[in-house]
This record gives C-alpha cells, structure tokens and sequence, in this order.
C-alpha cells in the first residue's frame, strides 16, 4: 500500500523517568538496551527538562506548548481547556491519524484534546478531588505522594501500574498491526504513555532479579534536614517525610524497584518498536523517547519531583529517526514545550495562525540537524508543596530558581553538577542575579500567578464538594469498543475477513 510521504510520529512517554538513572546518560548499572538502541541510532538531548515538575500540568504544556500558567495547569487537578489547540490538533489538521494510548491525566470533560482514537482509559481520575489548598499547607492532603512507596518497596506479583502499562502496551501494538493492515493512508501521529516507573516502588521479580543489593548505589548527595532549602522543607512535609525513619535497606530497596522499572518499561519499549519493524512502518516512524518529570529517589534526601533540581526537572529526550538526522548528542537545554513547534516542522510546515503567536516553545529542528539552536528551558511550579509560585531559567551553564517567599538559587552546573553551592548571595554573582531578577519581572507578573492559583483553587474545591453529592457524574475515559466489529462476526465476508486479517497478506488488495 501506498502511503503518505509524511512521516509517522510515534512519541513513547515513560512518568517519572529520570535521566540519571538510564545508561544513556551515564549511569552504569541500569538495563535498558532498548533505549540505548534508540540513542545510539538517534539525537539525544543531555539538558532537556520539563516545564513543570509535576505529572499533569507538564503534560499540558508539552501537548500546547504553553508554559503551565498560561494555560491554567497549575496542579494535578486542573481542568485542560478545550479551546487550546494541541500537538494533536495541529497534526489532525494536516492530515494525520491521531491516537493516544496511556495516562496523560487530562482532567475535565474532554478526555481527547484532538486525539482522533484513544485506546485506554486513564490511570488516573479527571475531576477536581486532588485540588491543593496553598491556604491550609499545615493540613497534609490524604491523596497525594507519601512515604509509603519507599517503606514498602520491593519485589511483587502485581500492581494496578502493571495492569495498566502490560493494556497500554498490547493495545498499542495492535493499533499498529492494524494500521499496517488497513486501508487508511493517513500517516499517525500515535503517544504511548506509561505510568512506570513512577513509585510506588515494587516490581516483579522478573525485574528486580536484575539487580543485587550489593550493586545498588547510595545518593550521591545527602543533606540534613537542618541544611534543606525552604521549598525542599515544605516537600518533606507534604509528602510526609519525617512521619518515619527510613533506613538505608528501604532506600536501597526502592532504588533497586525504580531501576527494576525502568527495565520494565525498556522492555515495553522494545516489544512496540519490534512491532514497528514487522509492520513495516519503521522506517517512516519518527520514534520520540520523553519523559514528564525526573525522579530524586534519595538524592538531596528527598523523594519524587516537584522541585526544579536535577532530579525533579530534567527529561530523557531521543528523537529517533536515522534516515533524516545523524546520530548526535545536543548539549543546549532545552524543553517540553519545543516539541510542539518541532513536531509541525517534521510534519511539514509552520504551525497554524491560531497557535503560533503563543507558543512558549521553539523547533528543535536546527538542533536535530546539528545546527546551533536556542539554549533555554523556562519552568514554572504552582502545585503541591508550594505556596507561591516557583520559577525556573535555565541558560547556558546557569540556573536560576525564584520564588517571592524564598532565598534565590543560582546554580553553575558546569561547575557544580550537584548544586551544592547556591551562589545567589556570593557578591561576584550579583550581576547575574539581578539580570534574572528583571528577566523573571518582565516574564511573570508573579502576585497576579499567585492570586489566579488560588483563586482557582477555591473554585475547583467547590465543585468538588458539590459533585461528590447525591450521583456523580464522572469524566473518566470510557474506551469505546464495538463488538459487533471484533475477530470473526456472520455479516463479514469470512475469506476477505481472513485475508485482511493476515499481515502479511496473502491475497491481492
């Protein structure tokens, strides 16, 4: 079959997946051979990074391209508006099939946001119940993030993450088995998002016997809760952090789930792009390997993301594509929201009039092309654990972390990879500090940030509370499924069923 010369565009998300801990960026004890393929064939980006360390608001900006504030995602919890065009969107205008299998935790009564075909239901709910209250801070909400996961890490049988990534795999692969045997000649624009490795921390056994205590590394860095920032203090409450003593099997055990995990989910990876090949699309795939959000497992004694250090903020980025762009590394950060841009160059032309003047985000196409491109990643924080707004710019081999209610943070990570040394209040970087004092005023107005985060807040909490009386009505993806139209049915024709069936096929078109 003849098809489209644009190109396939297959985007494999992994939540929670932390570049440090993927050989692809160095670290020597992880097994993930199927994305090293992808690297070794690919450009990989060393300084890519979320634009909000936290699962749905930075899904939100790499779908739009807009920074997290601008498009209200400020938590997990907030609606994703329906009139803000998406990478699907534009893709679907210019032709392509669009399909999203996976979490991407869209929260409100759209549950497509232009995917043409969502396969899965999410893992996660779509109403407003895990609203945060920046007001009542002291009050630890009973549905997010705790200590559990690293308490109770090890080896499992079975997790509700593995029900749901084992569907979002299968379902996937038999999309692309079938648009390999039908008869539509759209290209495909197809997101595969899994919830691994996101804690909790238990893996089967399969994947935990993959590493031996013995091998597990400790955190490079560890910080006395006296030493801790103000912003890493408060996560430590949120998260309830000092409510038990962890010890350093618990640590050890949870390091050695999450790198089980990752395995896992190379795995998965390596089963969809076998499929690819067989199907014979890969060739005309362009493969995108991303993440949401890092992971601290220990470093900085803290735990999950939602902060803008290394761990929490930086993504693994691979385009995949051999036959358009040689293998590369790109050292200029970069991040999510450039995708969105990037994605309409590879697909083949500027973004639409009604998208491009507010996009945050440039092409990654100069950088794909071993070009120089732009070296900028912008982050916002707005959700749990914070009580103001928390900006981030990094630029060149600097970064620099705001907030009204906290000391500023620079950091020079060329020199200090491990942001130990916060030279914000040193006299010779005074200078730069002032630079992106006027930098973050002309980017936010932060006091009207502030006041539309609570002011939403209180709305959302509202409409919690009164939705979850007498019967609810729930925006939860419901995957449509036909019966009518599944393996072997008395209206079809039984040998034409059979031939089209097989790939590849046997008979004429």
């Amino acid at each position: 079959m003849v098809r489209s010369e644009q190109p396939n565009i297959l985007i494999l998300m992994a939540d929670q997946m932390a570049p440090s801990a993927l050989p692809v960026y160095g670290h020597p004890l992880v097994k993930a051979p199927n994305i090293a393929r992808l690297a070794a064939e690919g450009v990989v980006f060393d300084s890519a990074y979320c634009n909000s360390p936290l699962c749905a608001p930075s899904r939100f900006s790499f779908l739009s391209g807009l920074l997290p504030s601008r498009i209200g995602a400020y938590d997990n919890a907030c609606e994703f508006p329906a009139d803000q065009p998406t990478i699907a969107h534009d893709l679907r205008y210019r032709g392509y099939r669009t399909i999203l299998a996976g979490k991407m935790h869209f929260v409100g009564p759209d549950q497509l946001h232009g995917f043409e075909e969502r396969l899965t239901t999410d893992i996660y709910p779509a109403d407003f119940g895990w609203t945060p209250d920046w007001t009542r801070f002291a009050d630890r909400p009973s549905w997010y993030h705790s200590m559990d996961s690293v308490l109770t890490a090890g080896p499992c049988v079975r997790t509700n993450q593995l029900d749901y990534d084992e569907e979002v795999s299968f379902v996937t692969r038999r999309k692309l088995y079938e648009i390999a045997r039908g008869k539509d000649e759209r290209p495909f624009f197809m997101v595969m998002s899994l919830t691994h490795p996101h804690d909790p921390f238990a893996i089967p056994a399969r994947y935990w016997n993959l590493y031996d205590d013995a091998d597990i590394p400790e955190p490079r860095v560890r910080i006395a809760k006296a030493d801790q920032d103000p912003h890493a203090l408060r996560l430590r409450h949120v998260i309830g952090m000092d409510l038990d003593d962890v010890t350093d099997d618990q640590v050890r055990a949870a390091r050695r789930a999450y790198y089980g995990a990752i395995s896992f989910v190379d795995e998965q990876i390596g089963l969809v792009l076998d499929t690819l090949a067989e199907s014979g699309m890969a060739q005309n795939t362009i493969v995108l390997l991303i993440g949401d959000h890092g992971e601290m497992l220990g470093e900085r004694d803290l735990w999950y993301k939602m902060n803008f250090f290394e761990g929490g903020a930086r993504v693994p980025m691979i385009v995949h594509a051999p036959g358009r762009f040689a293998p590369h590394r790109v050292a200029a950060s970069v991040s999510l929201v450039d995708l969105m841009p990037t994605l309409a160059d590879l697909a083949g032309g500027d973004m639409p009039e009604a998208m491009a003047p507010c996009a945050d985000g440039v092409s990654l196409m100069p950088h794909l092309l071993g070009q120089a491109g732009r070296d900028e990643a912008i982050g916002e924080y707005l959700g749990e654990g914070a009580i103001a707004p928390i900006v981030m710019i990094r630029r060149g081999r600097l970064k620099f972390i705001h907030s009204p209610v906290d000391p500023d943070q620079l950091f020079d990570l060329a020199a200090d990879p491990d942001e130990l040394d916060n030279l914000a209040a040193d006299p010779a970087h005074a200078g730069q500090v002032a630079s992106f004092r006027r930098e973050v005023a002309e980017r936010w107005d932060l006091a009207q940030v502030e006041a539309d985060v609570l002011a939403n807040q209180r709305r959302r909490r509202l409409i919690a509370a009164a939705t979850s009386r007498g019967a609810a009505k729930h925006w939860d993806y419901q995957p449509f499924r036909d019966a009518s139209r599944d393996y072997v049915r008395g209206h079809m024709d039984l040998e034409e069923l059979e031939a089209s069936a097989r790939f590849p096929r046997v008979r004429g078109e």
